[in-house]
């Protein structure tokens, strides 16, 4: 039988609910317990695929191809529970499927209306595909009072009186905050915000209280009161060094018990939670640092490379290192002081992007990092800016470019109209729609014997994630292998490359997908932990 968590957020956004579900999952199978995570987002876009990652964060890309909300790499991270489309859906996705359905005539000549219509649509996402789990965790982006989660709200408020109150539990993330000029913390914004479900029909059962201190018996009680729980069902959210720190935090405070306790099922012994106490041990004590500078376009907003900065850190994990990241925007480079930004640095990291603006600074920092021989990392963007700074001075191409900043003289990068995936054509057209025009999910390739990426994954084939448009034009692989570019990866049917190397380089590696998707503090990702031990040679060095 799967029960179901419904995790709802008050007072202020960004309070961390995508957190807290996932290190929920985290302890129930610690329990033994299988789980399932998923997102419902109140935005009227389709997917977050074509946000600006300044509005959104980045986006998180599943095996299935499908873009999604970066909670999705909490909930993988902590879990290991490989995310699929079905984990994640907007408002726009439910009323794009219900509009479909009524031009089709589906509902008769009916009335379609939110309730009960949009409504119906939400529960059957919510409960779909859950097959094997004994826990699906479903946590409802936004805060309570926005007008635009209401039919969400409304759609988990049906489905816990048609599961029963033995399969359905509602878990209220709020803030307890603290009024420096009056002493005090204030637990008024919380039974506002509780109110405010309860008023539509929703009695939360468990409340988490986030606060960057210690909350009083006193003032649990108080909320207790209040807002109609037990007080030992007023779970402090405390603030912690590390996020990997938060599922012990969360067992601490009893947030298992009580789940386990309000659905009614036995407490066999502890949770085994020895991988978190040796992360938080290693995170907390490293034997060194090293820094890296990661040139990007959204540097501003750390949430827009979220997979990139953690599977940094799990690279830190695998070496017993603190990594300092340094996020630096590509378009300083174009003024033309790069040496002075990254003459310290241990390690160079490009991620992903789109567009020309700050790509002519990120091939600056690539001729940096192939010329003072530091360690390199290009994530697809960053492997084609690899490819065209090897192309314009190693190949003697001084005209080469990536055709979607325009037309160029010669396009080491370009739009592929065409490519194999599991045995079918795919095909891209120029004026399609955004999404239609990407490489989306998990694509194979196969390894060239004796490259460094073989040595690094030990084995010949692998799959990893993708997530872009453009593709490095392979009519021009011979000739930069002449120039000392390897390929170091193709596409199982030879047409599309997927990374490139340097031989005369301490660590110089380009890859077309995106490995950080996949990189977990449990399991770094081989790459990310070859990437740091280069970094860490290199800081002997300097």
């Amino acid at each position: 039988m799967t029960r179901f968590i419904f995790v709802t957020g008050g007072v202020v956004s960004s309070l961390g609910k995508g957190l807290a579900s996932a290190a929920l999952g985290a302890l129930l199978q610690a329990r033994g317990f299988t789980v399932r995570l998923r997102k419902l987002d109140p935005y009227l876009n389709v997917d977050p695929g074509t946000m600006n990652p300044y509005q959104h964060g980045e986006v998180y890309v599943t095996d299935d191809g499908a873009e999604t909300d970066l909670d999705l790499g909490h909930y993988e991270r902590f879990t290991g529970v490989p995310a699929r489309k079905s984990d994640n859906v907007t408002t726009g996705r439910i009323y794009s499927t219900v509009i479909a359905k009524e031009r089709r005539g589906d509902y008769l000549g009916g009335t379609v209306q939110v309730i009960p219509h949009v409504t119906d649509a939400i529960k059957e996402f919510v409960t779909a595909d859950t097959q094997g789990a004994d826990f699906v965790l479903c946590e409802i982006g936004g805060t309570v009072g926005d007008i635009e989660s209401l039919p969400f709200l409304e759609a988990i408020r049906q489905l816990g009186n048609e599961l029963g109150r033995d399969r359905a539990l509602y878990i209220h993330l709020t803030l307890i905050p603290f009024i420096r000029s009056a002493g005090e913390l204030k637990t008024k914004p919380t039974q506002h915000s509780v109110k405010e479900l309860r008023s539509i029909g929703i009695q939360p059962d468990i409340l988490l209280c986030r606060c960057d201190q210690e909350i009083p018996r006193g003032e649990r009680a108080k909320i207790a009161l209040f807002c109609n729980v037990g007080e030992d069902r007023v779970i402090p959210a405390l603030d912690v060094r590390s996020i990997y720190e938060v599922p012990l935090s969360y067992h601490a405070q009893g947030l298992d018990v009580q789940v386990l306790k309000t659905f009614g099922l036995g407490i066999d012994g502890e949770p085994d939670l020895g991988r978190w106490h040796d992360i938080v041990e290693r995170a907390g004590g490293p034997e060194g640092e090293v820094s890296v500078a990661v040139i990007g376009k959204y540097t501003g907003l750390p949430d827009a490379y979220k997979s990139l900065s953690e599977a940094l850190d799990h690279g830190g994990l695998a070496n017993n290192v603190r990594v300092n990241m340094d996020w630096i925007d590509s378009e300083t480079f174009e003024a033309g002081d790069t040496v002075q930004a990254l003459e310290n640095v241990n390690g160079i990291l490009v991620p992903g992007g789109f567009g020309e603006r700050g790509a002519e600074g990120k091939v600056a920092a690539v001729a940096f990092a192939r010329q003072r021989k530091v360690p390199y990392f290009g994530i697809c963007f960053g492997m084609q800016m690899a490819v065209i700074e090897a192309a314009r001075n190693l190949a003697d191409l001084p005209g080469a470019s990536s055709t979607e900043f325009g037309p160029c003289q010669d396009p080491v990068v370009g739009l592929m109209s065409e490519w194999m995936h599991d045995g079918t054509i795919e095909r891209r057209q120029v004026g399609g729609d955004l999404g239609g025009t990407m490489r989306l999910g998990a694509y194979g390739a196969t390894l060239t014997p004796g490259t460094r990426l073989q040595g690094i994954y030990r084995r010949g084939d692998i799959t990893e994630r993708h997530r872009h448009r453009y593709e490095v034009n392979v009519n021009y692989k011979e000739r930069l292998e002449r120039a000392g570019l390897r390929f170091s990866a193709m596409s199982p049917d030879g047409t599309l490359p997927e990374a490139i190397e340097l031989d005369d380089h301490p660590w110089f590696v380009g890859v077309q997908f995106h490995p950080e998707l996949k990189s977990k503090p449990f399991d770094p990702h081989p790459l990310f932990a070859s990437f740091i031990e280069a970094a860490v040679r290199q800081s002997r060095l300097v």
